[in-house]
């Protein structure tokens, strides 16, 4: 069985836009937090991040990327 993929995305970061978009023509299903319609969420990618407020943030498993292939 495959991971499942959280997305914590921003609707004014272009990274977030990309990511999506990519995941999407490859049609690899992911669900979706948008921090700016779930701001409470905000302390769980500072949690994923080491404290930083960056957007995108994908989490598969136990693998947790930040960014865009390291960009972000």
């Amino acid at each position: 069985m495959e991971d499942s993929i959280t997305l914590y995305t921003h609707p004014d970061c272009t990274y977030s836009d990309a990511l999506k978009s990519e995941l999407q023509d490859l049609a690899i299903d992911f669900e979706e937090f948008d921090l700016a319609l779930n701001p409470e969420l905000w302390d769980k990618v500072e949690e994923l991040t080491g404290g930083e407020r960056i957007t995108p943030v994908m989490v598969t498993g136990e693998n947790i990327e930040v960014g865009f292939h390291g960009v972000g």
